[in-house]
């Protein structure tokens, strides 16, 4: 996020009208609720998350045992079980 100077995008009246109650500092202006991104929308992560999910449920469905899979994901066995469990029971 970057940010825009007031007096660039707000008309003179309402600058004035915030520099009432926040003059000289930051002020944060939330975005509408039919513009709000869930987390990991913009950066695609959250999609990239679902694929490798639902990718080592399958390897796990095929053969491949916990243990194997915390080494080829760098991930914890509570986090592979927790991914199994969530994984199953989207796919029943």
């Amino acid at each position: 996020m970057k940010y825009a100077k007031a007096q660039d995008v707000l008309p003179e009246e309402i600058v004035k009208i915030i520099q009432k109650y926040v003059d000289g500092k930051y002020l944060y202006v939330p975005r509408r609720d039919e513009n709000h991104k869930a987390w990991g929308e913009k950066s695609g992560i959250k999609n990239n998350l679902k694929i490798r999910n639902k990718e080592i449920y399958e390897k796990y469905i095929d053969g491949a045992t916990i243990n194997g899979l915390t080494q080829e994901y760098y991930l914890s066995e509570k986090s592979i079980r927790r991914i199994i469990s969530q994984e199953k029971h989207i796919c029943s």
